[in-house]
């Protein structure tokens, strides 16, 4: 319970009401209320450790849909006056799940009464966030020897084998049958050996079939580059963790986008490899037609220090031109926004026109994509579809009815879709957006992006071949990618381009 304090002497009228009032409205999760005790317009503030809310109808979006704060009670109050229509209050709360916060106000006086103008909050951050960890240590696994990588630490999706520790799929029933792993994966085992220590296992969309990130049973991890915004999948729990400086590698899997999309989102370097370039040994399959290895950085040196680890040595085969092209068709899948900030970064791209039969080569992806995810799980999904959210769940529920024939039939489309891709890339380099659209909001609805998306990602996903996402923003500032397509075993073509076209972040 609270209580209201005596009046402070020079403390306006009605300020303490106001303030109280608004306190009041927070715990009865009050919409209404609050809205009324916020000021109007677009300039009203309100932030926290998860970021900064601008304008008074974002900062009312943000309160209805997060279901209400923490309880908590005010254990002191501070009131600094400004003049005769603005204070500051200064506020000691304390949780109910324990721990203490603060919050700080500027209420400025309307011709309605007091309101809040800009308010930031501040509460004890959790021991461990389960959104992005499911079980992190200090490290959780030491180096196993010095190497290139001494020094850096590794954020393993959880699909890759840790030795000790059980795979989880960010799928609490799938954890509890999953045996003890007694070997790592094959990355995992490079990684340590090359002087990184593992900090511990991220959290992944269930078997890694989404590129939201926003995984039904543990939340979706923060993604601070965009506050409020979804972190992109599936790959999110490693992005997450290295966007927070939390590791500086992310180790993850690219199906049909979920390293390019969360590093778009996130405003990150993130490679997908070859497919079958690199060994995906002691790593949980989705769709192993498609399956690769990849990994997420903040700065493209790391981002090919870790292909020099991973990546067999180069060949002459590998070689290719520096010759950017850009698809108008596959621009225009993208909104306008992405589209100009994808442009605007490869200015020296020739534009070529292509005939991409995108609806169908769309259909054969997700056909032979869900046939492989049956053959890899149904067995153990079926029966258990309840434990499944309710996206995951939908996708095993089709990919439970196709038969051997439609599968059959699709694989055909994706081997004549892969030799066509890899002929319209040859040596050259393929530039598109990485994701079709900055990350949405949390609780929008994503349906139409994940097409969308899905209809740039595949490409390199029918054609195996390695993509490269390197950060760039929108005019508005937002993270997106440009990504960097070409001929399979290329990958390292494709980090020594991100290394020369890094760029300093925009002065404030």
């Amino acid at each position: 319970m609270t209580s209201t304090p005596p009046p402070r002497s020079g403390v306006p009228d009605g300020l303490m009401d106001a303030f109280w009032a608004y306190e009041r409205a927070l715990m009865a999760d009050d919409l209404e209320a609050l809205d009324r005790l916020f000021a109007p317009g677009p300039e009203t503030l309100r932030g926290d450790a998860h970021g900064l809310l601008v304008g008074h109808a974002t900062i009312s979006e943000f309160r209805g849909a997060r279901g209400g704060a923490p309880a908590r009670r005010i254990v002191e109050t501070h009131v600094q006056v400004v003049d005769d229509d603005h204070a500051l209050v200064v506020a000691v709360t304390e949780l109910a799940r324990g721990g203490r916060g603060q919050q700080t106000q500027l209420w400025t006086r309307l011709d309605s009464g007091w309101a809040v103008s800009a308010a930031h909050v501040a509460v004890p951050p959790p021991a461990l966030d389960t959104r992005i960890w499911r079980v992190v240590g200090d490290p959780l696994v030491p180096a196993t020897a010095a190497g290139a990588l001494t020094g850096t630490s590794v954020a393993v999706k959880d699909l890759y084998a840790v030795a000790g520790q059980r795979i989880g799929a960010g799928n609490p029933a799938w954890l509890a049958d999953a045996p003890v792993q007694p070997e790592h994966a094959f990355v995992v085992e490079q990684l340590l050996a090359a002087g990184a220590d593992v900090r511990g296992i991220a959290r992944t969309d269930e078997f890694a079939w989404s590129l939201a990130g926003t995984n039904a049973h543990y939340g979706a991890a923060p993604n601070p580059r965009a506050p409020y915004r979804i972190p992109g999948g599936s790959s999110s729990g490693s992005a997450s963790a290295v966007s927070l400086g939390h590791a500086s590698i992310g180790l993850g899997t690219d199906t049909g986008g979920s390293i390019r999309v969360p590093a778009a989102y996130q405003g990150l370097y993130g490679l997908r490899t070859t497919h079958d370039l690199v060994s995906r040994e002691g790593l949980l399959p989705l769709a192993p037609s498609f399956d690769t290895v990849g990994w997420l950085t903040r700065d493209a040196d790391l981002l090919r220090r870790v292909g020099e680890v991973l990546l067999p040595a180069p060949t002459d085969a590998s070689g290719g031109s520096d010759e950017l092209v850009v698809v108008p068709q596959l621009l225009a899948l993208a909104t306008p926004e992405v589209a100009g900030a994808v442009t605007a970064a490869v200015p020296e791209a020739r534009r070529e026109s292509w005939e991409l039969p995108l609806a169908e080569w769309h259909d054969a992806f997700g056909t032979l994509q869900a046939w492989d995810a049956w053959q890899q799980h149904g067995a153990w999904v079926e029966g258990r579809l309840d434990t499944l959210g309710p996206d995951v769940a939908g996708r095993f529920r089709t990919a439970s009815t196709v038969t051997r024939e439609a599968a059959d039939r699709a694989q055909a489309v994706v081997a004549g879709a892969r030799d066509r891709i890899r002929d319209l890339v040859g040596d050259r380099v393929l530039v598109l957006p990485s994701a079709s659209s900055v990350a949405p909001r949390l609780g929008a609805p994503l349906d139409d992006v994940r097409t969308a998306t899905l209809r740039l990602t595949l490409l390199a996903g029918l054609g195996g071949l390695p993509a490269l996402s390197v950060p760039t923003e929108t005019a508005d500032r937002l993270p997106c990618g440009v990504c960097f397509v070409a001929a399979p075993g290329r990958d390292r073509d494709l980090l020594d381009l991100a290394v020369r076209r890094e760029t300093k972040p925009l002065e404030p």
